[in-house]
């Protein structure tokens, strides 16, 4: 029997640009999200680590992150294995040279397509030794006559995932083919499975420990693999390590008073130091919703660790005349009405979004005037 940790895409030392003054907080989380899944994976009792892949964001990362993921690493009970992937491929000058994989005993960087045969198993480890190929990584794994538990170490895109690229080309039944009972993959940051003709899970992405940007469905996590035998179906246990949330939000406006629900929405998200929300409105705004709409900036700015309001498909309501009665009659009005048309009519969001900022400015400096 063996019970290990399969992890991937921890992309330490990734910029997290567009993130502001959170950057940093994202960058440091990464590396408390490596902590704490040493911990579970001791908890555990995890007998492997197997890291397929883009440990580091790439090569050219600071020496002392990779002295830091090191020492975390030696933490671990067990032993752990590293796969280089196309974010931080065996090359000269690569973190890998770093002497910190050769002070501590339990860290192996795998840098050959060759079996490693331990105590309860058998890896096929495919180390990366460049950024791009169209070849697949696990073409040499000829497992069918092994005797112990083989497991498969890989990283690149399984053929048939949407939009993207054929490099490092994975085959969907590479584990069947391979004649591994486990073929774990990195690349791609969210937990996939892969089922066998007979439904059994025996190739798997993990996904990344520690969610990298909005929209990654089913990552910050790891999976604790249990094979009990040679040909067994594997147990598969997905373990949350993150620890911040991503809220990637979007909602439409269609009548008065929308905002409010959305308002108490935001209130009521949990642990705001620790989410980063990015809010994407269209619809229809009504002039009586305009304090609303200020006040979800607000929100989003002060409560939480990262917040963005998007409201460029916005269009003032057509039928709203309250976006004109509250103007005094004469230039400010006409300008207010020529501009809710240019809003309304505009084919490209751009046009909308400038003619929309343009009204709601319009209210302000009146409102200003009026003070």
């Amino acid at each position: 029997m063996i019970r290990f940790i399969h992890t991937a895409d921890w992309q330490i030392g990734m910029k997290a640009s567009g993130l502001g003054s959170a950057s940093q907080a994202v960058r440091d989380a990464r590396l408390e999200s490596i902590e704490r899944l040493v911990g579970i994976g001791n908890e555990k009792e995890a007998q492997l680590m197997l890291i397929t892949g883009d440990v580091f964001e790439d090569n050219a990362v600071d020496r002392l992150l990779v002295r830091k993921v090191g020492q975390l690493l030696a933490k671990f009970k067990g032993k752990v294995f590293i796969t280089p992937g196309n974010h931080d491929p065996l090359a000269p000058g690569s973190v890998w040279e770093h002497p910190v994989w050769e002070e501590t005993s339990n860290l192996t960087v795998i840098r050959e397509n060759k079996p490693i045969e331990l105590e309860n198993c058998t890896l096929y480890p495919c180390p990366l030794k460049e950024k791009y190929s169209t070849k697949n990584p696990t073409s040499w794994i000829k497992a069918q006559d092994s005797a112990s538990i083989a497991i498969g170490m890989a990283h690149g895109n399984v053929e048939g995932l949407p939009d993207v690229e054929p490099d490092f080309p994975i085959p969907q039944n590479a584990a069947e083919t391979a004649g591994l009972d486990y073929l774990g993959i990195g690349h791609w940051h969210s937990y996939s499975p892969y089922k066998d003709r007979e439904g059994a899970i025996r190739m798997a992405y993990s996904g990344t420990h520690e969610t990298t940007k909005f929209g990654e469905r089913q990552s910050g996590n790891a999976l604790l693999v249990e094979i009990s035998k040679r040909g067994a179906t594997p147990k598969i246990e997905v373990l949350p390590t993150g620890a911040l949330t991503w809220h990637s939000m979007e909602r439409t406006l269609e009548s008065p008073g929308d905002l409010k629900a959305l308002i108490n929405e935001l209130n009521n998200l949990n642990e705001p130091d620790k989410a980063l929300v990015r809010l994407r409105l269209s619809g229809l705004l009504f002039a009586s919703d305009r304090e609303d709409l200020e006040s979800i900036g607000e929100i989003l700015n002060a409560r939480f660790l990262f917040g963005e309001l998007q409201a460029a498909a916005l269009a003032p309501a057509p039928e709203d005349d309250s976006w004109l009665e509250e103007l005094p009659v004469g230039a400010l009005r006409e300008a207010a009405e020529t501009i809710r048309q240019q809003a309304m009519r505009g084919a490209e969001e751009r046009d909308r979004a400038v003619a929309t900022r343009a009204l709601l400015e319009l209210f302000d400096s009146k409102e200003k005037v009026a003070r």
